[in-house]
Order: structure tokens, then sequence, then C-alpha cells
């Protein structure tokens, strides 16, 4: 399928690896120019070196932590007028909610709240104003079940979901969406060190404590990247100006509901 997107300019945030280097290779393979982002220098300019090579489109590498208002400038001086805007960003790591201070919940909020809506602030009228502009919030299935131990990165991740949920319908006539894409376990480099803690506290062997989760995801696999990146994709197409505010469970039939 033409996506009809090729020449468009996205930035794609986190996206020297995992989920959010599928998004950009997808974007990229639909002729989009793509900012790679990360905050590992080399990494990010082997992406983009990557995606460039593999793809015939331009790559732009930036090195930022979108976090801080001096990387959301490094991102905007290399991409003044993103038709596309992918917000991703790392989550916090596993612990007791007890445990949490005043300042980690904070920056939990931040990291995974304030900073897409940051960036949709300085995106959306500009996006209006050209008449198309995609949105996509990469969030996590915990917003739709929660996982104890994850209470942080649900609850930021939830807030941001509900807050963009009426922005959303204020730019639909103008062909401007926004949606949120909800991973379960993908297979990344973040859920092997999610099974690598996992088999290291129950005894289990790395293969054992892997196989364990598969079992208990109805699809019996992992997901793969390319799977999300293509979603993502299409979401972003030509094709999507009448999905808005939704938000897509990508998890293999893991959360048994219907709606």
């Amino acid at each position: 399928m033409d996506l009809g997107i090729a020449g468009r300019k996205a930035i794609v945030c986190a996206s020297s690896r995992g989920l959010g280097k599928a998004c950009a290779f997808a974007l990229a393979e639909a002729g989009v120019e793509v900012v790679i982002n990360g905050r590992d220098a080399r990494t990010v300019e082997a992406t983009a070196a990557e995606i460039a090579k593999a793809t015939g489109s331009k790559a732009i590498p930036v090195v930022a932590d979108v976090a801080t208002p001096d990387g959301q400038k490094a991102l905007f001086a290399a991409c003044p007028s993103p038709d596309i805007l992918v917000n991703n960003n790392g989550g916090p790591p596993p612990r007791n909610f007890r445990e949490l201070t005043r300042e980690m919940m904070l920056d939990g909020v931040v990291a995974n709240m304030v900073v897409a809506i940051e960036l949709i602030q300085k995106v959306i009228d500009p996006m209006a104003a050209r008449g198309f502009g995609r949105i996509i919030n990469i969030t996590s299935s915990s917003v739709k079940a929660p996982l104890a131990g994850l209470d942080l990165s649900s609850g930021a991740r939830a807030g941001l979901t509900a807050f963009i949920a009426g922005v959303a319908r204020t730019v639909a006539d103008k062909n401007v969406t926004i949606n949120s894409i909800l991973p379960g376990a993908f297979d990344t480099d973040r859920l092997k060190s999610v099974l690598t803690k996992a088999s290291a506290a129950s005894g289990k062997s790395f293969d054992e404590a892997a196989q364990a989760r598969i079992n208990t995801i109805p699809a019996r696999r992992f997901g793969q990247p390319e799977e999300f990146g293509a979603a993502c994709a299409f979401l972003c197409s030509s094709h999507a100006g009448y999905i808005t505010g939704q938000n897509l469970l990508i998890d293999g039939g893991t959360i048994p509901t219907a709606f």
C-alpha cells in the first residue's frame, strides 16, 4: 500500500533502537524524512546511517534528551516543521510504589506525560495551519491493565491518554490526528532486561523465564518491532485521517477485553 506520505518530515523520539527505531524505519520506507533521536551518540548515528542506507530516505541524527528544553530545541532545530510526531520515552524501572519519592514521581510524570504534551503544543497549530498532521504516542498496554511495580509508568501514561483524548477532537477537522499505540511484550532490549531480572529473581534460566512469559500470550510469541512500526506508519498515513483519539492495543491478545 502506498501510504501517501512520501516527502513528509517526522520527528521520532527515542528512535535509536527498539520500538521507536521500528517506527522510524517504517516511516522512512514510506519515503518520510526522519529525525532519529537518542542519548547515546554512537547508537543514534549508527541507526540514522542504517535507516538511510536501507530506505534511501534522509535520516537526521539528533543526540538529545527530549525531557529537557535543550533537547527539544535540538529536535526542532533539525526539523522545524514536522508533519509527523512520534512521542516515545523510556519508562521508570519497576519499583514498589512504597519506595517512590516525590522526586521520582515527578520525574516519571515529566518523562511519560509532560514531555509528550510539550512537544504536541509545539507542533499542533502549525500542523493544523498546513492541513496535515499525525501524532502518535507510544504508551503501554499497562495503561489498560496496570501492573504492580509499574505503577508510576502506568499512571503517567494513563494521564497522557486522558489528557490527549479531548485535545485530539479539537483538531480533527484540520486533518490532524492524535492516536496512541499500546505495546505488550515485544522482542526488544527492554524486554530482555525485564526477563533477565525475572530470571535472577525466580532462579529460572533466561529461556525458562521467556517461555513462561510467552505462555501468557495467546499468540504464543513475542511481538516483532517491525509489526509495531508498520502499525505506526499506517496511523501516520494519508489513509488514517478518520482515526483519531484512539488507543491501539498490540499485545498478541494478552489483555482479554472486547473494547
